[in-house]
């Protein structure tokens, strides 16, 4: 990123051990460390902030792109609607009708005769 080579890193390390000192030297590059660390965290939230908003522009432009299609797939291809009234007709005639609805239908199964147990004690 800064394109320091190892020669330019020797000579930082150096100027910084005469000027700060040995003794203070840790603390110091603690304080580089959290401020280093701060502007990572900074640079990472920006970046998240800038994707999210491409990504609701790309969302955005693919919502449109499908609407266009969707007009353009409805416009080639209109819906049925004669064909789903014909067939409810005869739905809106039986349930017009209750007597119409009974007169065509034959039970699926006969009801069996009541049988009466024996009375053992009867006898």
């Amino acid at each position: 990123m800064f394109d320091i080579g190892s020669s330019e890193l020797l000579l930082i390390v150096i100027v910084a051990i005469v000027v700060i000192g040995p003794k203070d030297l840790p603390r110091a590059l603690y304080k580089v460390g959290q401020i280093v660390g701060k502007a990572r965290g900074m640079a990472r939230h920006f970046r998240t902030g800038i994707d999210a908003m491409v990504r609701e522009v790309e969302l955005q432009e693919l919502e449109k792109k499908w609407a266009e299609q969707n007009k353009r797939i409805m416009a080639e291809h209109p819906p049925e609607t004669e064909a789903i009234e014909d067939q409810s007709e005869p739905v809106a005639e039986a349930s017009a009708n209750p007597d119409y609805a009974g007169a065509h239908m034959t039970p699926l199964a006969t009801p069996a005769p009541a049988i009466t147990p024996k009375n053992d004690e009867a006898a």
